[in-house]
């Protein structure tokens, strides 16, 4: 039996659906997207482009004849292929960028052949805002912990630890796929683009618990070329902080391990210093160049440890974040270590 597509409005539990269902062109699914949505363009890219163009010179009523056609024939296409074996009772959630002519087409088509269809009103623009308002009104309230400490010293580590164990924690960097320094970027896996690093952190912070702490890595208000949400970023400043201590020799040690995909790539890193260049003398330059064509890793990373990071980032309350309350020690980054520390960092 024919129904008519149900309008649904945000925030609303995105699990009584079977499928989250993006129909906008593939760029604009790459730079964000509903989380666990997939993409089913009804315009790809190109089409999408002509379409405007066709709008923008000839007039509104050639464009919609335009679009109907590429519309009608890409959704052929997808009935023909994703929803072939979609049994009778599945329930898909559609949107555009508005929720409007893309989104209502293929809903409007899937609707008469007999299946319960929704549409989200307001389309991503609704979803963008409701990522915006959790952030506005959710940060504030968040019982955060901050956890701070010298580069290397382990702190995402710990975390991962943490989760593992059942505690909520925010992995900016695992967000932004960076590991927040100069040599922090992965050439082979680019940072996502700003919106979607916050719908990420969004789809974190709507997750909690928020009766129960929340434990961060301290971070700057960038990762990389990513800014964090300015609501998390002002929390982050005022929250408690523990700081993670470990010598500089283990620091080296985990740096060396952690960034074992640098290790051997001369260029790679010689152009990274090269970025330190209006930090450091030339001297102190081509030494750290020198140790890296003799494969001195401990030497160099203890090296940048020590007269580059550790004189930058400060942990004792003088930069952005409050004095640390208490210390937790890191002697090592053994798996026994790491969950010892768990329970001295949740420890009240």
């Amino acid at each position: 039996m024919s129904r008519e597509p149900q309008r649904i409005v945000l925030p609303t539990d995105l699990t009584a659906f079977d499928e989250i269902i993006d129909v906008r062109a593939p760029a604009e699914y790459a730079e964000d997207h509903v989380g666990g949505a997939v993409n089913l363009p009804v315009l790809n890219d190109d089409e999408r482009v002509s379409v405007g163009t066709v709008y923008k010179q000839v007039s509104s009523f050639a464009a919609r004849k335009q679009g109907a056609a590429l519309v009608s024939r890409n959704i052929a296409g997808h009935l023909e292929s994703h929803f072939s074996k979609k049994g009778r009772n599945y329930r898909p959630l559609f949107y555009c960028w508005r929720g409007g002519q893309r989104s209502g087409s293929i809903a409007t088509i899937l609707s008469s052949i007999g299946w319960d269809v929704s549409v989200v009103e307001g389309g991503y623009k609704a979803y963008r805002c409701e990522v915006l308002r959790v952030f506005e009104d959710t940060c504030p309230g968040l019982q955060l912990t901050v956890l701070n400490g010298y580069t290397g010293a382990g702190k995402t580590y710990l975390l991962q630890a943490m989760a593992e164990a059942g505690h909520q924690i925010l992995d900016l960097e695992g967000m932004a796929q960076h590991k927040g320094s100069v040599f922090g970027g992965d050439p082979e896996n680019p940072q996502p683009q700003q919106k979607r690093f916050e719908s990420l952190v969004y789809e974190k912070l709507v997750s909690f618990d928020l009766e129960k702490p929340v434990y961060v890595e301290a971070e700057s208000a960038k990762i990389g070329k990513l800014n964090l949400p300015n609501p998390l970023w002002q929390k982050m400043k005022e929250a408690p902080i523990i700081e993670i201590f470990s010598p500089l020799e283990e620091r080296a040690r985990h740096i060396i391990n952690d960034y074992e995909d640098w290790i051997g790539d001369e260029t790679r890193i010689e152009m990274t210093l090269d970025r330190l260049t209006g930090f450091h003398s030339s001297e102190t330059i081509g030494k750290w160049k020198e140790l890296a064509r003799e494969k001195e890793w401990q030497a160099l990373v203890e090296g940048l440890l020590e007269e580059h990071y550790d004189k930058r980032y400060t942990v004792g309350g003088t930069g952005h974040f409050n004095v640390p309350e208490r210390r937790v020690d890191l002697p090592n980054h053994a798996k026994e270590t790491l969950e010892q520390a768990v329970g001295e960092v949740v420890a009240r």
